[in-house]
């Protein structure tokens, strides 16, 4: 099943998986939702695609989420049970499916007894509820349902008919903000504190405020606090109106928001990108565009070989080709989502093929984003730092060991 969402709206979609008791997923996505990127102290806004993956068993919901592959949504339901800090030294557990890492951490943390099952549950259910509510909303876009294997174990399911009710519900309700409080994503900042003191009748407001710092969104607070967000919305409704709360929009950061992983990229000094793609001119292409930008760069034309030269060079960001004689981009993709050196890294898929299809397969295996070709260089730049940040000039030769065990093993490849 796959369509446009101008032909069959979500509600409808899901009323049909429920009613045939489907096992499978819905991939969702859509392009009415600009994303803000801060790689630098300028700021780009580009109209990105949002994407979201539900999983289901016997029509009933098992998780549901986006594809972007961040932790950020797990790291903030946990802040609420102070256990925050637990995912810096938290590697994923081996059930996960690559392209569901927040439920593979959240399954870790409840595998080493760090949350109660209680404790998941909630997190899960709060999870579902919020993706729904973006799912609901939405207006244009694109599906496909895939019939498949249960994403395993499942630690909650939750029947779709009470929950979209409820969600819509919500829905309708956060019109009525309009236009005082448009999206989730905004963010609420006290331009003067001092006035906001002796307008402050209710404790309640007293603890949001503290959040109130321009770059914590409406739905933060609402994972912080455990409450939904048309509590906080309401909660701010008055002090909005009196100009007292302003808004601006987040910054999102599509990169996992892991606090350890972040500081070693954000420490690299020369990100390290590896091009896997069978055309010479491609390779040539984003070699000189990214060493131009600094970027510590490799390309590689047989995909065969790169598995090997993959795990030497433990790249930043890999870009993939997906046509490729031997070993298709989206089967090496799926194999290095299976090891643990690679589960993470951001995974690029650069195609010729501008199909929605395309895009769903290349998410279905692992893939982080995609690249449609031709690209031009704003294009590929914009995106590698998006993943790895800018990149450096000034940057010192590649590691000499590494050099040359890479020469070898090329060598041995034209030889055999």
């Amino acid at each position: 099943m796959q369509g446009q969402l101008t032909e069959i709206d979500i509600r409808s979609i899901l009323q049909l998986i429920e009613l045939g008791q489907r096992t499978g997923e819905l991939y969702v996505e859509a392009y009415n939702s600009p994303i803000w990127l801060k790689p630098t102290q300028r700021l780009k806004s580009v109209q990105s695609p949002s994407s979201w993956l539900v999983f289901f068993l016997n029509g009933q919901i098992v998780y549901a989420g986006n594809t972007d592959g961040s932790l950020g949504r797990l790291y903030d339901y946990l802040h609420h049970f102070n256990l925050h800090t637990a995912l810096d030294s938290t590697a994923v557990s081996a059930i996960a499916s690559f392209n569901s890492p927040e439920y593979g951490y959240l399954w870790t943390l409840l595998e080493r007894h760090v949350l109660s099952p209680e404790q998941g549950r909630s997190i899960l259910q709060n999870m579902v509820r919020e993706t729904l509510f973006d799912l609901l909303s939405l207006h244009q876009g694109s599906f496909v349902f895939k019939l498949g294997a249960a994403l395993n174990p499942q630690l909650t399911t939750l029947e779709i008919g009470p929950l979209v009710t409820e969600i819509t519900k919500q829905i309708q309700e956060w019109k009525q903000f309009n236009p005082h409080i448009q999206s989730p994503q905004q963010c609420p900042i006290i331009p003067d504190l001092d006035s906001l003191r002796g307008n402050l009748p209710r404790n309640a407001f007293v603890r949001l405020s503290d959040w109130m710092d321009g770059q914590t969104s409406i739905r933060q607070i609402a994972r912080y606090l455990n409450r939904d967000i048309l509590t906080v919305a309401r909660a701010i409704l008055p002090y909005v109106k009196h100009g007292l709360v302003q808004f601006i929009h987040s910054f999102s950061s599509p990169v996992p928001i892991v606090p350890e992983e972040q500081e070693r990229w954000q420490e690299s000094k020369v990100p390290r990108i590896v091009c896997i793609d069978d055309g010479a001119v491609v390779r040539q292409t984003v070699e000189q565009i990214l060493n131009d930008q600094g970027y510590e760069v490799t390309s590689i034309g047989n995909p065969l070989k790169a598995l090997g030269l993959l795990f030497q060079l433990k790249p930043d960001l890999i870009l993939c080709d997906i046509a490729m004689p031997e070993l298709e981009g989206y089967e090496l993709c799926a194999m290095l989502r299976q090891s643990t050196v690679f589960r993470r890294t951001p995974i690029v898929m650069l195609t010729g093929k501008d199909g929605f299809i395309d895009r769903v397969k290349a998410y279905m295996t692992g893939a982080t984003d995609y690249l449609t070709k031709p690209f031009g260089a704003n294009e590929l730049l914009m995106l590698v730092e998006k993943y790895v940040g800018l990149g450096n000039p000034q940057r010192p030769q590649p590691e000499k060991l590494l050099a040359e065990a890479i020469a070898d093993e090329l060598e041995m490849g034209s030889t055999g």
